[in-house]
């Protein structure tokens, strides 16, 4: 007997869901803005290239890690992820040894925001939000891209209920018409998925309201309309 499978959320979303005419699938939505492939890591790597070299602290211990990052990042920008992760063996060491023996500075930190975006693209969800949550920083851009990050991972995993929290966080964080509607984006695809009408429709409503030269807003406006007739119900 063939084994019957279980629909997914997406799935059942999709179902009661229908695209507009001239709309985007719900699914293709998802993947656009959700996906750790599509998290647009080429522009965040170009920026985190020139900030790790100048980020320093006073301390020996700071230098010492930037030191030691090196020659991770460099592998870690030729996309060579286990040596940037694990380092050779020799003469150099990875950035979770870095994240993990310098914990308490600031280039520790960044090399754990590194290896959580290593595991990511690795697809180990888990190892991912462990690494990114020890990321703590003051620089709206890439705490807020953090969380976001962490909500990818748990989306990924189907916890759903997380990965809102951290969309939530990262939206929150110093809000900016550049990146903040895209975290949105993400919030409101991500409440589409439980089937909470009602907040995705809020929540596109604050990308069309606070951003409203977003390249995101066309896209808001469509399923702000969708889920408000869904929430009517």
């Amino acid at each position: 007997m063939a084994d019957v499978k279980e629909k997914s959320t997406t799935e059942k979303v999709q179902e009661k869901v229908k695209p507009a005419a001239s709309g985007t699938p719900v699914e293709e939505m998802i993947q656009k803005y959700q996906k750790p492939a599509l998290m647009g890591l080429g522009i965040l790597l170009a920026l985190i290239a020139g900030f790790t070299y100048y980020k320093y602290n006073q301390s020996q211990n700071d230098v010492a890690a930037q030191t030691e990052m090196y020659k991770a990042v460099f592998y870690f920008e030729k996309d060579s992820l286990d040596l940037a992760l694990k380092g050779d063996g020799k003469e150099m060491i990875g950035l979770q040894d870095i994240a993990e023996e310098y914990s308490s500075t600031q280039a520790g930190k960044l090399a754990s925001f590194y290896t959580g975006i290593i595991y990511l693209k690795k697809g180990k969800f888990e190892d991912a939000i462990y690494y990114l949550d020890k990321y703590d920083s003051k620089d709206g851009l890439f705490q807020a891209r953090a969380w976001s990050l962490m909500g990818d991972a748990y989306s990924e995993l189907n916890d759903l209920d997380n990965a809102i929290t951290y969309y939530k966080k990262a939206s929150g964080f110093k809000p900016n018409e550049q990146i903040t509607p895209t975290y949105l984006m993400k919030l409101a695809l991500s409440y589409e998925l439980k089937q909470e009408w009602k907040n995705a429709a809020d929540t596109y409503g604050r990308i069309i309201t606070d951003f409203p030269k977003a390249q995101e807003v066309s896209d808001a406006k469509k399923y702000k309309a969708k889920t408000e007739t869904l929430a009517a119900e």
